[in-house]
């Protein structure tokens, strides 16, 4: 029997999740949910519905793991905890300073309806969480580092396309080679915010915008600029759409450490990614945890969990035994 998955929201998370789950051979998308008019929405699985979010409560015993693909900001927080009433669910909240409160508010939900709740899966949080997490446990003796990029940051993006004057923007985190060198070397040095990444930004104006004015906005902008080197480019619709429509990204997580009696002897572990599309390769972890939300379920547990606390056979499609044959 294939588990059966429900999507909520079609951006473009949602279209990566729908491309994952034609992948997974054990895996059926049953219906799309979008605060949309459906008849609007086409959508790629013929033999998926499209319906509205005020219908979701209708398919509660008719999916097994509902996916949801909000924003962090303002609707995983009252989605996650809200659909895990109904359904398993499994989302990617970015937010790491709010996790915490978000493990609570599903943790509480899921286990009053009896369902599982998996939060915060992508690759940072997610995958990224793993590594540092495992060479942490490895190496105590040591010093983490993540380096994000290079890569088109979506809520920089946006950022800038709420400037007055801004018709459209691309914003691109790129680590910095010397520092990332210095890392490398085990050096273990102590970098500030401005020493590690950089920004640079492609930008296009509305006509009689105040390019000089634009800028110093972007620049002067805090929480997202102010604390990095930033360039601005100013460019044309045609020249941004043709250089730079993609979603890509990537990083890497570093842990320089030291063993032995004396910390005698120096260690690197390194964990890099890079990534033609953000949304589509989160798409595809998220859909590697549904299988282990729908199998935790199906063994009786509930509650919130998160990367952390799911065993690696979990995400597989393959069993115990294939894996210790092929894998091990």
């Amino acid at each position: 029997m294939s588990i059966r998955i429900g999507i909520l929201g079609y951006g473009n998370l949602g279209r990566g999740v729908e491309c994952a789950i034609k992948q997974n051979k054990d895996m059926e998308l049953v219906a799309v949910f979008t605060r949309r008019n459906p008849e609007n929405v086409s959508i790629l699985t013929k033999t998926a519905a499209v319906c509205h979010v005020d219908n979701v409560a209708d398919w509660k015993d008719k999916i097994d793991v509902m996916i949801l693909c909000g924003g962090s900001a303002t609707d995983l927080p009252k989605q996650t905890p809200e659909y895990a009433k109904l359904f398993n669910v499994v989302d990617s909240f970015d937010t790491h300073a709010k996790i915490p409160e978000h493990f609570a508010n599903v943790d509480a939900s899921a286990k009053e309806a009896g369902k599982v709740g998996i939060i915060s899966v992508g690759w940072d949080p997610g995958m990224f969480s793993l590594n540092r997490m495992y060479a942490n446990a490895i190496l105590p003796e040591g010093k983490d580092y993540t380096f994000w990029g290079k890569g088109v940051s979506q809520g920089h993006s946006d950022a800038i396309r709420r400037i007055e004057g801004v018709k459209n923007a691309k914003q691109y985190t790129i680590p910095v080679e010397s520092a990332l060198e210095v890392v490398r070397k085990g050096e273990n040095p102590e970098l500030t915010t401005r020493e590690k990444h950089t920004r640079e930004c492609f930008v296009v104006l509305e006509e009689g915008a105040d390019a000089a004015k634009v800028e110093n906005e972007i620049k002067t902008m805090p929480n997202y600029f102010a604390d990095y080197d930033t360039t601005v480019h100013f460019i044309s619709e045609d020249e941004l759409l043709a250089n730079h429509s993609g979603i890509p990204h990537g990083g890497f997580v570093i842990r320089s450490g030291k063993t032995g009696w004396n910390s005698e002897n120096s260690h690197l572990i390194e964990y890099s990614l890079k990534l033609d599309s953000n949304p589509e390769f989160t798409s595809s972890v998220i859909v590697a945890y549904a299988r282990a939300a729908y199998r935790l379920s199906k063994e009786g547990q509930t509650g919130c969990k998160t990367v952390f606390d799911i065993a690696p056979a979990y995400l597989s499609e393959k069993d115990g035994a294939e894996l210790r044959a092929t894998m091990l």
